[in-house]
């Protein structure tokens, strides 16, 4: 569908002096104190709780492939964060919104994008890694060495960046409309295809392709570790073994079901479905509460978490007694 109120196709404007105006949450002047101060105060928590985990992973001198995982879980949600929510922050405070130029606005979604599909291809790196730990304890630490993790964390980042470039590039190279109002607090997929000045739904094309590549192959691969996981469980004759084997996989199944919940959500749908004010909503939920559930969830779940953070908290207090 056309964008609305443009007469026609503004193809010079689309260079890199081209600025977007991110409306943010312009129509709800009434509440933006209030919206502000919980945004901050999420966002601080998520910087804490994810910094904190993250520290206390890099202090630990022998860590577990599960935790070299959590800690680069937690890295790029502190990155995440910081590439979206000051951004939503400074839409708070401008009534009339806040611009972005154009080389901007496509960095932060190529950020984004790139960020979020690392987090998709870790969870299926650390389903990988209980599927090695429950169906074959005997050769885990072989089959789960060090360089191993580092050939997948590395595969992680470098796969993410390379379909977030094509996916950004592909959808900045489209004409765009005399309207450059982005009617949301980020540089978000769905929204910028909204301003494009075309009919057909070939734009559509590169974000259906990263939607197959980041949301549903990775999906499809943790499902089949868990059937494997299942599988292996239900042949587990002791009840205490299969529960201890199961609360292993519970924080990751949280996660990930958080994380494609949202994204799926939000990014595999036809654009005629497109609700500005519905994605905000998800959208909010998506950059600021789940990242904060993260931590939360590993920190209660996580039992070699919880040591990790009782020994660092008593080292701080022999330091402070010292």
């Amino acid at each position: 569908m056309p964008c609305e109120g443009c007469m026609e196709r503004d193809n010079v404007s689309t260079g890199a002096t081209m600025d977007f105006l991110l409306l943010g949450f312009s129509e709800l002047l009434r509440l933006r104190v209030l919206l502000f101060l919980i945004f901050l105060i999420v966002h601080l928590a998520t910087l804490a709780g994810n910094m904190m985990i993250f520290m206390a992973v890099v202090m630990e001198p022998s860590r577990p492939p599960m935790l070299f995982f959590l800690c680069q879980l937690s890295a790029i949600e502190l990155c995440y964060t910081l590439v979206i929510v000051p951004k939503a922050l400074l839409s708070l405070v401008v009534v009339e919104g806040s611009t972005i130029s154009f080389l901007g606005c496509a960095a932060q979604m190529h950020l984004f994008v790139a960020l979020g599909g690392a987090e998709c291809f870790l969870l299926v790196a650390m389903s990988y890694d209980r599927y090695v730990a429950i169906c074959q304890p005997l050769r885990y630490a072989a089959v789960m060495s060090e360089g191993l993790c580092l050939r997948l964390a590395l595969a992680c980042g470098l796969g993410a960046f390379a379909v977030a470039l094509g996916l950004t590039a592909a959808v900045f190279r489209l004409p765009f409309c005399r309207s450059h109002r982005i009617n949301h607090f980020f540089c978000d997929v769905p929204a910028v295809l909204h301003l494009a000045c075309t009919q057909s739904y070939t734009p559509e094309l590169p974000l259906l392709a990263a939607c197959v590549l980041l949301l549903l192959l990775p999906f499809l691969l943790i499902l089949a570790s868990y059937v494997c996981i299942a599988l292996a469980l239900l042949h587990t004759t002791s009840s205490v073994g299969r529960g201890k084997a199961f609360s292993t996989c519970i924080s990751h199944l949280a996660i990930t079901l958080l994380h494609y919940g949202c994204a799926t959500f939000i990014y595999i749908r036809p654009k005629s479905s497109y609700s500005p004010a519905r994605d905000k909503v998800v959208s909010l939920v998506y950059t600021n509460i789940t990242p904060l559930m993260y931590p939360l969830i590993y920190s209660l779940r996580n039992n070699e978490i919880r040591g990790i953070l009782r020994k660092m908290l008593k080292r701080k207090k022999k330091a402070q007694v010292n």
